[in-house]
């Protein structure tokens, strides 16, 4: 097991948590907080590799994203008051599975002979797709669209793994550079509360 692929796991089960946790929230019942999980932890990364072509897509290749995502939307359903002190915590694992899934999808995309754009689009989306998908099933704006610095951090990683990539750089350093600058960014975003300047009425 690689280091990338258990932060992948580590993202997954986060991802799958906050899904959970949106359709507890919205008094959805078991199967809807099983659904909301599942899409909210492997949303970004199958619309991801159905545009790029790469099918079956990866979370039928490796059930474990399956499984992991339905156990953990399970514990939360039936242990959400005992486990409401994670709520905090999941934040800093969102902000690990968010600097992961930008790497692994930027990377996908990179390997495809993406260009520069295409591959730093497929890097958000790998990392954001999901918790859009959770946010509309859950009547909620989306999150990437509200004033928290989300996106725009991943925007930031997969632009540094992309021009890292065309100047050569190994793709492990420029990977663990790309992922703890999403990551940096999130959690400074999240203490600092950081957001974007919005349009004055």
């Amino acid at each position: 097991m690689t280091l990338l692929y258990l932060l992948d796991l580590i993202g997954t089960a986060a991802f799958a948590a906050s899904g959970a946790w949106a359709g507890i929230r919205r008094d959805m019942d078991l199967l809807g907080v099983l659904v909301l999980g599942l899409v909210t932890a492997t949303g970004g990364g199958t619309l991801r590799d159905i545009l790029l072509g790469d099918l079956p897509p990866f979370s039928l290749q490796d059930e474990t994203y399956l499984y992991l995502s339905l156990v953990v939307s399970l514990l939360i359903f039936f242990f959400h008051r005992r486990l409401d002190f994670l709520n905090h915590p999941l934040l800093y694992f969102d902000a690990v599975g968010l600097g992961t899934f930008v790497v692994i999808g930027t990377g996908k995309a990179l390997d495809f002979q993406i260009g520069f754009v295409g591959a730093i689009m497929m890097g958000v989306m790998t990392a954001t797709a999901g918790g859009v998908l959770r946010d509309v099933l859950s009547s909620q704006v989306p999150l990437i669209l509200r004033k928290e610095v989300y996106a725009s951090a991943c925007i930031v990683g997969a632009a540094l793994l992309t021009a890292l990539h065309h100047l050569n750089t190994p793709r492990p350093v420029a990977a663990l550079a790309a992922a703890l600058t999403v990551i940096a960014i999130r959690l400074a975003a999240i203490h600092f509360n950081w957001s974007l300047p919005r349009a004055e009425h």
